[in-house]
């Protein structure tokens, strides 16, 4: 019964298979659209938690001033390199500490120039930042001691300033009226999560910077990294209590800096894309219900083209059941080819999508078989009102119908 009710209702969608195809295209863009914005922002959200973490999970950021709101800080006095020092002393968990002073200058080498982000710092800042060298080293301890005109560069200086591939250790690259000797290239790490380019520096020993790019002591970030292990909000409670003192700051009065925690900003922006992902899914299903009813439109057609077919089955004896059953099957298989043509074209269409945006690709079951079962439902659900009717039809009526 059933199987034969299938095998009819396929035979009627073939007979007029653009009709049949138009009649589904809603379901296919509604299941395509669910899938696609999905899957890519699933790959977008790991692919922005990756990029964190490549920074460290386990670190903590202070900058001088207090940030208010989104691009809004409020100015703050600078560090000292002393303060650095006194936490990687005081604080226990606090594993490295590297201060950083930075400034964006213009560096010139070979008849060519380039702004960049000048970084002085010590040797500790390429393991927090989890910075790997492609070639050359880190500095010496002389250099460091000295402030000796050396530097480490990113990709982007060695691709605008030489050329992709060309040999960057011993080179020199001009910067604030001095030169400073290339000792080492750093791996690339590509775009930032939250945007920026994180090959796009050049980095010497912190004395170097602070008497021949700033003329002062300033230290404008301190960067920490901690033990996994320890308690993250004891850690941050002990050196902000650190930097108040340090600071001579009041118990009434607020803090003039800011404690930045990577594994929090992660958690923050991986949480921000999942909802906007969700929300744009949920925008997409929009169009499953316009693909019902389209299917419901051409199911009442149906019903009229085949009044005639339908008052002749109920005259020999078929139930009005029967015909309800054979019309609502007829709609679940335009539901189910709907369902079929949008996960193929949702296929294609992730792959695409993660291709150019330059994320993973993250097949989900869980969401295609739910699209799916969506769409077949949808069948369903837009088909009973047709079915209802046909099956509701007088037979002698039917039959006199032209």
């Amino acid at each position: 019964m059933i199987g034969n009710a299938f095998y009819l209702a396929i035979r009627q969608i073939l007979r007029n298979p653009m009709r049949s195809l138009l009649t589904v295209l809603g379901v296919v863009i509604g299941v395509s659209s669910v899938i696609t914005m999905i899957t890519v922002g699933n790959g977008v959200t790991l692919s922005v938690r990756e990029q964190i973490e490549s920074i460290g999970n386990n670190q903590l950021v202070l900058r001088p001033g207090l940030r208010i709101g989104p691009g809004q800080k409020l100015g703050g006095v600078a560090f000292k390199s002393e303060d650095a020092d006194m936490l990687r002393q005081q604080i226990a968990g606090v594993l490295d500490v590297a201060p950083q002073a930075t400034k964006n200058l213009t560096a010139v080498a070979d008849g060519r120039n380039w702004q960049t982000k000048v970084i002085g710092t010590n040797n500790l800042y390429f393991e927090i930042e989890n910075r790997n060298f492609e070639i050359g080293r880190a500095f010496d301890v002389g250099e460091l001691s000295a402030g000796s005109a050396v530097c480490v560069i990113g990709k982007t200086i060695q691709r605008e300033l030489f050329g992709e591939n060309v040999p960057v250790i011993g080179k020199f690259v001009h910067i604030n009226g001095f030169g400073c000797r290339v000792v080492g290239l750093l791996e690339g790490k590509g775009t930032a999560a939250m945007g920026g380019d994180q090959d796009d520096l050049l980095v010497l020993p912190m004395k170097t910077v602070q008497r021949r790019v700033l003329g002062s002591n300033r230290v404008n970030a301190i960067l920490l990294s901690i033990n996994p292990e320890s308690d993250r909000e004891y850690l941050k409670t002990a050196v902000t209590n650190l930097m108040r003192e340090r600071r001579g700051l009041g118990r009434d009065e607020d803090n003039n800096f800011s404690i930045l925690d990577t594994a929090e900003i992660a958690q923050k922006v991986s949480s921000t894309t999942a909802i906007m992902t969700a929300l744009l899914g949920a925008v997409a299903a929009v169009s499953l219900v316009v693909g019902g009813i389209g299917i419901m439109n051409i199911m009442l057609v149906s019903v009229t083209e085949r009044t005639r077919e339908i008052g002749i089955r109920l005259a020999i004896g078929a139930r009005a059941r029967d015909v309800m059953m054979q019309f609502l099957i007829e709609s679940l298989v335009l539901g189910i080819l709907g369902g079929i043509l949008g996960l193929l074209l949702a296929l294609g269409l992730s792959i695409l999508l993660a291709d150019v945006m330059g994320v993973k690709f993250i097949f989900d079951p869980g969401i295609n078989i739910l699209s799916f079962s969506v769409a077949a439902l949808t069948g369903v659900v837009f088909g009973y009102f047709p079915a209802r009717r046909a099956a509701k039809l007088d037979p002698i009526e039917a039959v006199r119908h032209e």
